[in-house]
């Protein structure tokens, strides 16, 4: 059964629940039969001496991931976390299940949805090369010159792009030409808590399937093929690899996502997109006051083995994308944190955050390009988080409320329009039983079927979650146009040289005048205000500018660039 994402942030994800003394229940109350948890080790222990301070804990190793020193441990123990906390090897424990409030519609993502001005959204779109039937409508294409970039370079089939995501459906005729099924994996079973039913009896939906539908949108922002059919992504030849690390309902748990990443490392893939964030918490912090010692606990666990996968990662080869995050806020001075915990036993509590002690993961983590969100107008949308700490580029992410005194002002296509399973559509309300669309949406979905009777659908959303497969796809024709044969067999390109090359590429975009920009017009009040620090080579809401595919493909790598 697939449900939707909380509000907040990107495509709000979700962390392993920690553990029952960690969400305020006191640790006696804790059940005692079996659990599951995730254990991080302490910087520079050995695996075995990490394995033996689990067991004296009370706890069995089931599985492990040595290169990031995390493992996956049972225990029967109602004090297991508390004891794998205090033991000096080990940095803390959380417990695989989600034991409270269900996922919220994301009112970012699918604020048309709940609006009641839909009218006109034809009238938005944006002309560009009319490569594909619905390209028309893809104004991201046009604004980075994807549609100029293909006829350099469409993107090679040797280069591989993981969508870290709630899956992707491969039966879409615009993604099956370009899915990988050799590398694709799903490292996240359904837990019925929050996921419903298992569709399938060991819980592990087949790769190539998607019950949330985002990572099939991200997907297909990248690379959707080119081929006369629906519509076409940034690098419509590479190969999409289903890194399935978040669940069907759009939590994304610490375990699954550390895996997806080191199996990133270890099959060589050239970029991964990171649309999600860590939960329960916003912010991640070592030591906030506000927590309890075992919510502190929890946070450091994450914190290390996040930083420690994104480093493998990106030291095997892999050049990382994140959203920036959809929270409206400069991530260099974050708000108080109102929204964490967000789900769980105990409910949300005001917590300070202090910039040097907290983190937004992934997208603070080690070497990942932050993309903030544009609208087709350019200027940043108002949800975009942004700041010149964490930001990289931007990119077309959408915003609905764009054109403000036009009558493109409030229409769906002001959004991004990608491809969608259609039976999330159906359980959405959008897309009947024979696949119809329904009645009052034929301006937000779109079905394109060939002669054979194959079709694929189409749906708008918005955030930083779109405006990354942006960046994420001309990072792939980045590597496609420059990438190099490798001393280790394969086809490949430094992820620092990628980086490098997409940010001198990148069309520089000056902050607006006045700095401080309000969204007053657009139904928004002050706590979107944002002030735009830096110049034109740099600044916080573009960073070093909009990704460029074109200028990306066409300009030769900088001479004695160094990796």
């Amino acid at each position: 059964m697939s449900k939707r994402f909380t509000v907040g942030a990107v495509a709000t994800a979700a962390v392993l629940a920690l553990t029952a003394a960690g969400l305020g229940v006191p640790a006696s109350a804790a059940p005692t039969s079996s659990r599951t948890f995730t254990v991080v080790a302490e910087d520079g222990v050995a695996a075995e001496t990490a394995v033996a301070a689990i067991k004296a804990a009370g706890g069995t190793v089931v599985s492990r991931s040595d290169e990031v020193g995390m493992f996956q441990v049972t225990s029967d123990r109602a004090d297991f976390a508390a004891k794998a906390t205090a033991a000096p090897a080990l940095i803390g424990a959380a417990e695989q299940k989600a034991i409270g409030r269900k996922p919220k519609l994301d009112r970012v993502e699918q604020e048309h949805l709940t609006s009641a001005t839909r009218a006109a959204a034809g009238k938005a779109a944006k002309k560009g090369a009319k490569l594909d039937p619905l390209d028309d409508k893809l104004w991201g294409l046009k604004m980075i010159g994807a549609d100029k970039a293909r006829k350099i370079e469409p993107g090679d089939r040797r280069v591989t792009v993981g969508v870290l995501d709630t899956g992707v459906d491969a039966s879409n005729p615009d993604i099956a030409p370009n899915f990988n099924w050799a590398l694709s994996r799903n490292f996240a079973p359904d837990l019925v808590d929050i996921d419903g039913p298992c569709e399938v009896a060991s819980c592990l939906d087949p790769v190539g399937t998607d019950d949330g539908g985002h990572g099939t949108h991200v997907a297909g922002t990248i690379g959707a093929a080119a081929n006369g059919f629906g519509l076409s992504g940034v690098a419509p030849k590479v190969s999409l690899v289903e890194l399935k690390g978040g669940q069907d309902s759009g939590y994304f748990f610490l375990d699954p996502v550390v895996n997806a990443l080191v199996h990133a490392g270890r099959s060589g893939i050239d970029v991964v997109n990171m649309s999600f964030y860590v939960d329960p918490w916003l912010f991640n912090c070592t030591a906030n006051p506000a927590d309890s010692p075992e919510n502190q606990a929890a946070q450091r666990a994450t914190i290390k083995a996040m930083k420690r996968a994104l480093n493998f990662a990106h030291n095997n080869g892999v050049t990382l994308v994140g959203a920036l995050g959809n929270s409206n806020m400069d991530l260099g001075a974050p708000r108080t944190d109102t929204s964490s915990p967000n789900y769980g036993g105990t409910a949300p509590y005001p917590r300070p955050i202090d910039n040097n002690s907290c983190w937004d993961l992934p997208v603070e983590g080690p070497h990942v390009i932050g993309v903030s969100a544009v609208g087709p107008s350019g200027k940043k949308s108002d949800f975009s988080n942004y700041g010149t700490e964490q930001i990289s580029v931007a990119a077309p992410g959408g915003w609905f409320r764009d054109g403000f005194g036009t009558d493109t002002f409030r229409t769906d296509a002001n959004m991004i329009l990608s491809t969608y399973p259609k039976h999330v559509l159906q359980e959405e309300g959008s897309v009947d039983a024979d696949g119809n669309i329904v009645a009052g949406f034929e301006e937000s979905v779109f079905k394109q079927c060939k002669a054979n009777g194959e079709c694929g659908y189409y749906t708008y959303l918005q955030g930083t979650s779109m405006a990354s497969p942006h960046a994420a796809g001309v990072a792939a024709l980045i590597v496609s146009r420059h990438g190099k044969p490798e001393r280790r067999g394969g086809f490949g390109m430094s992820p620092n040289l990628v980086e490098q090359h997409l940010y001198r590429t990148a069309a520089e975009h000056a902050c607006p005048e006045p700095r401080l920009q309000q969204y007053r017009n657009e139904g928004r009040d002050e706590t979107y205000d944002a002030y735009c620090a830096g110049g034109v080579n740099f600044n916080g809401f573009y960073g070093y500018g909009i990704v460029d595919a074109y200028a990306a493909v066409k300009t030769p790598l900088k001479p004695n660039a160094r990796p």
